[in-house]
């Protein structure tokens, strides 16, 4: 069940004041806030253990995305594989936000962000093989390459998280897609049923780590600030960007995604990269620009633009086997 429509009076004033704005400066805001959450939390990490900030930063978007969407009703009516598909892919958005967080805790967010997007790159590679998708796969894995030679010898631990923070923003594509193409649910609803089973499902080794923002209100506030910059406002801000821009702007504009978090990781945490560091971040943007996803017939355009936003705040461009419900969910991923 969603929540009822506003009037008719509120929705066009609502309308209105969305029109006054290009659709850039929604990407723009997207973009900035997507990685700007991520920021945030590792100034946390003196206060709060990892996996306490991630486990929060999931309960504060669950508890937005609840209240906003009110989907109990919905979880009655939706049938067994349904519920079983949202289910695994809400252990898998656990899954990813957990690991992405252990990853910016050793890398710099901008090498975190430009390895996980290579699955991008990757499932178009095979969905629609092509000349064009191959050079970006060797041009995005270049990139990759350089990035990790900087840092396998001083963090293999980070590596390893931010490798395998990569390998589940590629399952929760693939996932996300099948939840894009379901007849049952819709992608913010999606979203609203999966996320609060996300935090059950990271509850056991976050919560405890969490427990000294339960202390002191003004960390709570902070840690739930996470959640909101992570999810709710790129989530919001990307729907009305891809309600207005083509998709192919769209997709190009999401090839930046790991510059932004590169600038946002030097503004904010002072994470100042290294020449071999800037030329892997430009190969991998290279790479995602330069990919095409195959063309699908019978789609599905408002439905799938909807389920492309991930949970995890973090924008994702089309490919054939994955339409990421964007805030694909990474994200949401997610894991931005």
């Amino acid at each position: 069940m969603t929540s009822p429509p506003p009037s008719d009076g509120s929705r066009s004033a609502t309308a209105k004041v969305a029109d006054r704005l290009p659709p850039h400066v929604y990407f723009v805001v997207s973009a900035v806030f997507h990685y700007l959450g991520p920021a945030l939390a590792v100034l946390l990490f003196a206060r709060i253990e990892v996996l306490g900030v991630a486990w929060l930063r999931i309960a504060t978007a669950a508890l937005v995305l609840v209240l906003w969407r009110r989907p109990w009703r919905l979880w009655r009516r939706l049938d067994r594989p349904t519920r079983r598909l949202l289910a695994g892919w809400a252990a898998v958005l656990a899954a990813m936000n957990s690991v992405f967080y252990l990853a910016i805790d050793r890398l710099p967010l901008g090498t975190v962000a430009a390895i996980e997007f290579v699955p991008v790159v990757v499932l178009a590679a095979f969905a629609a093989r092509t000349g064009r998708n191959a050079a970006a796969l060797v041009t995005a894995v270049t990139g990759v390459y350089l990035l990790t030679d900087v840092r396998l010898v001083a963090e293999p631990l980070g590596i390893a998280f931010a490798v395998a923070n990569a390998l589940l923003f590629a399952l929760y594509i693939v996932l996300g897609h099948r939840v894009a193409r379901g007849e049952q649910v819709s992608g913010a609803d999606a979203l609203a049923l999966s996320m609060p089973i996300a935090a059950l499902v990271a509850l056991p080794l976050g919560a405890g780590q969490a427990a000294p923002a339960f202390a002191d209100p003004a960390l709570l506030a902070a840690a739930a600030g996470v959640g909101i910059c992570s999810s709710v406002i790129p989530y919001v801000s990307d729907q009305l960007a891809m309600a207005r821009l083509p998709r192919a702007t769209y997709a190009l504009m999401v090839s930046l995604l790991p510059a932004t978090a590169t600038i946002i990781g030097v503004l904010v945490l002072t994470q100042i990269p290294t020449v071999k560091e800037i030329a892997g971040v430009a190969l991998v943007v290279t790479g995602v620009a330069l990919h095409r996803e195959r063309r699908e017939t019978g789609a599905h355009p408002q439905r799938e633009d909807d389920a492309a936003a991930d949970g995890t705040g973090r924008p994702v461009p089309e490919t054939s086997s994955a339409r990421p419900p964007v805030v694909a969910p990474d994200g949401d991923r997610g894991s931005g």
